[in-house]
């Protein structure tokens, strides 16, 4: 019994950190299409928001260890990133004007899992990091460019070893606060700038501090399907909905 109630509240655990992040995506977005830069709740929600795809790095880089058909997983990730993309460019066009703005993050997904099974299935070292090159290279047209591929290389160094895995957060934290530090330079005050880098990396410390403290790896059973498909759903149903008021409103 007690094995059995740890597995569920693990599940439960994972679920609600997937929910929370789902939270803060939006009010990334918020932020991002609807709140004046550099103002105080822009920069808040923004903060904030930076929970959201560590988080997603993480949890793609541990559902590859254990899913069952990982070419099901990985055509699943591209049909909702092919559906994301229309909501994700109308939402952040700045203009009446549908333009393209970059692949979504779900296609940014698909490059890391991409990396893994490069990893994974490459014989030949050189090849190996050859192609895991091009596909972090390919990510430099999608959302979080760069970062989320790194960051899918740390989780996966790190396995389910909690110290490497507490190092790759921190890792990550101070890239990502590195290099807004380095695209604050001459926008903002020195002040200012030391004062956002903080901000956004706090939003992977929290990720981290949700992930290694409440989540031990365990899968729990309780609405499965439901968190699943609720996850998928989420991301162009969202979109669309901020694209259609970003429009009225404008």
């Amino acid at each position: 019994m007690y094995q059995s109630d740890t597995k569920s509240h693990a599940g439960w655990s994972q679920n609600v950190l997937k929910y929370i992040a789902m939270g803060t995506m939006l009010l990334n977005h918020i932020a991002t299409i609807f709140l004046p830069a550099g103002t105080v709740l822009c920069e808040l929600f923004t903060a904030v928001g930076y929970f959201t795809a560590i988080s997603m790095v993480y949890f793609l880089v541990e559902g590859y260890g254990y899913t069952r058909s990982k070419r099901n997983y990985f055509f699943r990730l591209l049909l909702f990133a092919g559906i994301s993309q229309l909501p994700y460019d109308l939402a952040f066009s700045e203009t009446d004007t549908l333009k393209f703005c970059g692949l979504n993050m779900l296609f940014t997904l698909c490059i890391c899992f991409g990396i893994l099974w490069v990893l994974e299935h490459g014989n030949n070292r050189w090849i190996k990091g050859v192609a895991v090159l091009a596909l972090i290279l390919l990510s430099s047209i999608s959302d979080w460019a760069w970062l989320a591929p790194i960051f899918t290389l740390l989780f996966r160094w790190a396995g389910k070893n909690r110290t490497k895995e507490a190092i790759a957060f921190a890792v990550a934290a101070l890239l990502f606060g590195g290099m807004n530090v380095l695209g604050g330079l001459g926008r903002f005050s020195l002040e200012e700038n030391l004062l956002y880098a903080f901000l956004s990396m706090a939003g992977i410390g929290t990720s981290a501090l949700g992930i290694l403290l409440c989540y031990n790896g365990a899968r729990g059973t309780r609405c499965r399907t439901f968190s699943k498909w609720f996850f998928y759903l989420f991301y162009p149903v969202h979109l669309l909905i901020l694209g259609i008021l970003r429009i009225f409103l404008q």
